[in-house]
């Protein structure tokens, strides 16, 4: 049930700020907001109700579906180390490969490839170009970067993903649809930005900055291949630990094409993809006597445990997204800034709420339930051409997304690349602030130019 608590809501979203700007330390930030939000729910009771909160998002499906792509990555990444896969595919590369210029912009590609979804593209890309990256003297943080940004930019920018889907269907009870998002297309100012930004950047057209460009100094100076700062550790580690016996790449390169193809089968269901690969290792990998098959349910196993203290921390996460949710926190947020607002500077307002609500809850899905029923209704009020609502919508979703600390994509990209959450952001956020400035920008432009 969703109450209004006011300027009251925004006192646990903003303790988990300052405390992991103060410590560096999400997961115990994390829980101490979650709690907070349940101790101004339930007060007295906050303990058994902050116990049922838990429960709550235990039994939530979209909490489901992250825990099965979690256990499901870990795995399958497991097998590709022990299968010598990943050895293999990154041989296979290499020999094409090299330099600081093309592995990255070969990463680029490789995340345009991975569309369907932005858990897939996190992962897949990361873990298929870590080691060819290393290699070439690339930090990790630039990897972590591009993957990061490019995996919901491109989501949002081919419209065959999940996230075109999702946002297809919520504009269908608005009357509009896909139609409508095609034509948005093109004034999609943050996610088109974003993507030729990691173009230049991978080129050397944009320079490196602040932290990333310490990241390659660090390198350069013989430093260690991860950064070794306060809160720069990731909470998982899928290294490879133990020499493997080089494999076919195609051990690797035919399961993911069966996954994507699967993917797109069911009407881009990452879960379905993800079983069928795994599927397919088991076949392959067995019946090759690449490993035996209780081996094969070993690594399974243990890829599977790697992500446990990540589904633990997105646990937390989706509780105080609840609590966020129940306080009426999206509508206070949404609610202040909209109020009074000339037509003419809707599109940035769109753009500047959503992103704010997005990096405040990490929840781009839940966003957008709220948010598509009061900007789609309000364009259509004043005149605005929808398509530029819906733009300026889906751009907000991928500033906020990309931005914050906490959100799935984030701790995607740190499971797969080994740069902590922290450390992404503080890597990042040059680069971002600076593209949704501009974007800012041509949205007041644009509004004016269309009202």
């Amino acid at each position: 049930m969703e109450m209004d608590y006011g300027i009251i809501s925004c006192i646990p979203i903003t303790v988990l700020m300052v405390g992991v700007l103060l410590t560096k330390r999400i997961t115990e930030m994390m829980v101490v907001a979650s709690l907070l939000g349940a101790i101004l729910i339930h007060k007295g009771d906050f303990f058994s109700g902050y116990i049922e909160m838990i429960y709550g998002t235990l039994s939530n499906s979209s909490y489901h579906f992250v825990l099965f792509i979690l256990m499901g990555f870990g795995g399958m990444i497991k097998l590709f180390q022990e299968s010598g896969a990943l050895l293999g595919f990154r041989h296979t590369l290499s020999k094409h490969v090299k330099g600081e210029k093309t592995p990255m912009l070969v990463a680029w590609l490789m995340s345009a490839i991975m569309f369907v979804d932005d858990y897939l593209c996190a992962l897949a890309v990361s873990f298929s170009m870590r080691e060819i990256t290393d290699e070439n003297h690339i930090p990790r943080e630039h990897l972590a970067f591009q993957v990061n940004v490019l995996s919901s930019c491109i989501c949002i920018l081919i419209p065959f993903s999940s996230w075109v889907a999702f946002t297809s269907g919520l504009l269908q009870d608005q009357g509009f649809g896909f139609s409508d998002y095609m034509a948005g297309l093109p004034f999609m100012f943050y996610p088109i930005l974003m993507a030729v930004l990691c173009i230049l950047l991978d080129i050397g057209v944009i320079p490196k900055v602040g932290a990333m460009k310490n990241s390659y100094e660090r390198l350069r100076t013989g430093g260690p291949l991860l950064p070794d700062e306060k809160g720069s550790a990731s909470i998982v580690n899928l290294e490879m630990e133990n020499e493997v016996k080089e494999s076919s790449a195609l051990n690797i390169i035919i399961p993911v094409a069966v996954m994507v193809a699967v993917v797109l089968i069911y009407d881009n269901d990452l879960v379905h993809g993800i079983f069928a690969c795994i599927a397919v290792q088991c076949l392959m990998y067995v019946l090759g006597k690449i490993m035996s098959l209780s081996d094969f349910v070993d690594h399974f196993y243990e890829g599977a445990k790697s992500m446990c203290s990540m589904a633990i921390l997105v646990c937390f996460s989706f509780t105080l997204s609840a609590a966020n949710q129940t306080m009426g926190f999206f509508d206070f947020l949404i609610g202040g800034i909209s109020q009074n607002i000339a037509p003419e500077l809707i599109p940035a307002l769109t753009f500047v709420t959503v992103g704010l609500a997005v990096f405040a809850t990490a929840g781009y899905w839940v966003i957008q339930v709220i948010t598509i029923p009061v900007f789609i209704p309000l364009a259509v009020a004043v005149g605005l051409p929808v398509p530029i609502a819906i733009a300026a919508v889906m751009s907000g979703v991928g500033f906020g997304g990309n931005f914050c600390f906490y959100s799935d994509t984030v701790f995607m990209t740190a499971a797969g690349t080994g740069i902590s959450n922290v450390r992404q952001i503080k890597v990042s956020a040059p680069y971002i602030l600076t593209v949704t400035a501009i974007t800012l920008v041509m949205y007041v432009v644009l509004g004016y130019v269309v009202m």
